[in-house]
């Protein structure tokens, strides 16, 4: 029987270094992350997701590995690794780590051999060319900071390709070898215990942009996505792949698979900008319409849903119009922007703070159909740091308490991986995790209890999902249905008060799932339902689940 743990789960993302210092030295690591593991289980997530914490020069946050086989000491060991992955296991917490399976480093011992002498087996391991390749500036992943995907390398005589950062050489998937170093690198990662991949930039990764016309595989580049699955399966049932890859409607088949048998989860960039669309708004209008063309999936597959990551927020699927209607509302200055296509803040700040637009956004991700995902830091309200260049403003260290370097080291704070926020309504004063827990109505008690409800819900993983008609264009409602059981999800993105009545006429009763006591009272299903200026309701059939 197949095991579809990641259906309902919840996903916790975070990055090692910014995560807590055990040590004293400034940079987070492993031991820290395992002695605030019960901070992750208490939020009630089931799986950690990890960001590269490889060997790197870190140029790019460890997504220029030179060692894929490797724990940057900076972090720890592999002891200190197989510490972490059995007391998550101990918690009821599956791992996932990050493959940056397209690119490596240009210290990688790889592309170093292979500058080195055009008759190593490693020339072939990158993409070059002898001559100038045409339209070098077209094809930048980070416009504005990034010239070219193709520079010159006077040791090797020849022009590499990067579709990112020039110290990122891009890897020749079209050489088998390099297929069988990833399955290799994959497996050993299972076999120290992780259940999955989050695979970095899958589209980068499948192309064959760059190889001479006779040098490009006749096959689908998509069908490597099914080798990838089979080698998993193979290795472990269990594990996923959960892809990076900002696609269109009409390539989700290829990237899930008609059968379902290439990625597991696929995060939902579609849904994501509409959906702060929709938030600039105060109108569901833009969630509507992207869930109308969203394509039925295969069963075992499942879409990621998000707010915010460890990158900019990517409007860059918005018309010019709709994205420059999201600037003005979440990140109005020049400075706040990146790449030409997104903002570089966190959630609370591009909210204003305000804590009840805040929890409707959470109540939205929970609420939409897949697996959600959240950032460190966004359970209690995080805010950035935009005087750090590009994508580091939202990478700033953990906020644990109001203590000095907001409890995440006892370092100077000069020799901090990152400098703590600490001024403003964002600062780690006012803003941590210490001063939040066990209080009524704060952001953090908020999303455990979402969390839990999440969970005591696998309709939303599992069932078929509906759209219902509003007759208020402000709210969004959901109906899901799954094994004779029926959930109604109802939110308004509106800040003034509305009501809505629901078309669903083979239901009678609905229990809010949410409220006091007084207010968990069943009610007539086919009477308007009250909602708050940025209110939520989840509703059950019936009551609790048979």
């Amino acid at each position: 029987m197949l095991d579809l743990w990641y259906k309902n789960a919840v996903i916790y993302c975070l990055d090692v270094e910014t995560f807590m210092d055990s040590n004293g030295d400034g940079v987070g690591d492993f031991q820290g992350l395992t002695d605030r593991l019960d901070h992750i289980e208490a939020m009630g997530c089931t799986a950690v997701w990890l960001l590269p914490f490889y060997p790197s020069p870190n140029r790019d946050n460890g997504y220029d590995v030179t060692d894929f086989y490797g724990i940057d000491p900076r972090v720890g060991s592999f002891g200190n690794f197989v510490a972490f992955t059995h007391a998550a296991r101990d918690r009821g917490l599956r791992v996932i780590v990050d493959l940056v399976a397209n690119h490596t480093s240009i210290d990688h011992p790889w592309f170093q051999e292979a500058r080195l002498d055009e008759e190593s087996p490693y020339r072939d391991w990158y993409v070059w060319s002898k001559e100038k390749p045409e339209n070098i500036h077209e094809g930048t992943v980070f416009p504005g900071v990034q010239d070219t995907t193709w520079t010159y390398d006077e040791v090797a005589g020849a022009w590499y390709m990067h579709r990112f950062y020039k110290h990122q050489a891009d890897l020749n998937i079209a050489n088998p070898a390099v297929k069988a170093e990833i399955e290799k690198v994959m497996g050993f990662w299972l076999q120290l215990g992780v259940s999955g991949f989050r695979i970095d930039a899958v589209p980068f990764l499948i192309e064959y942009r760059g190889l001479p016309k006779d040098r490009q595989p006749k096959d689908d580049p998509h069908g490597y996505l099914t080798e990838l699955r089979d080698f998993l399966a193979w290795r472990k049932a269990e594990a996923v792949m959960l892809a990076e890859a900002n696609i269109l409607m009409e390539q989700v088949e290829e990237y899930f698979g008609a059968e379902g048998d290439r990625m597991h989860l696929i995060f939902n960039f579609m849904l994501n900008q509409h959906l702060y669309l929709a938030l600039t708004r105060g109108d569901a209008e833009p969630i509507r319409r992207v869930m109308a063309r969203t394509p039925a999936i295969p069963p075992k597959s499942q879409w990621a849903s998000f707010l915010r990551n460890h990158d900019e927020l990517d409007l860059g699927r918005l018309s010019d119009e709709e994205r420059a209607e999201c600037f003005a509302a979440f990140g109005p200055e020049p400075h706040m922007q990146a790449y030409e296509r997104g903002i570089r803040r966190r959630l609370a700040p591009m909210l204003g703070g305000n804590a009840r637009r805040l929890k409707l956004a959470y109540s939205l991700m929970f609420a939409l159909p897949g697996t959600p995902v959240f950032w460190y830091g966004e359970e209690i309200g995080m805010g950035d740091d935009l005087s750090l260049p590009e994508r580091n403003s939202v990478r700033t260290p953990m906020q644990w308490s109001d203590e000095t370097n907001g409890g995440f080291s006892t370092a100077p704070p000069d020799t901090l991986v990152r400098p703590v926020v600490s001024e403003g309504a964002f600062g780690y004063r006012r803003v941590n995790v210490a001063a939040q827990r066990d209080l009524p109505g704060s952001l953090m008690e908020d999303l455990q209890r979402l969390v839990r409800v999440r969970r005591a819900c696998p309709e939303v993983g599992w069932g078929t999902c509906t759209v219902l008609p509003s007759d208020e264009t402000s709210v969004l409602a959901l109906r899901y249905d799954w094994e004779g059981d029926s959930l109604i999800i109802l939110h308004n993105l509106s800040n003034r008060e509305t009501e809505t009545t629901l078309p669903v006429d083979d239901l009678h009763r609905l229990r809010p799932l949410f409220g006091s006591r007084e207010d968990r009272d069943m009610r007539d299903a086919r009477g308007p339902i009250a909602l708050d200026g940025y209110g939520y309701q989840w509703l059950r059939a019936r009551g609790e689940r048979r």
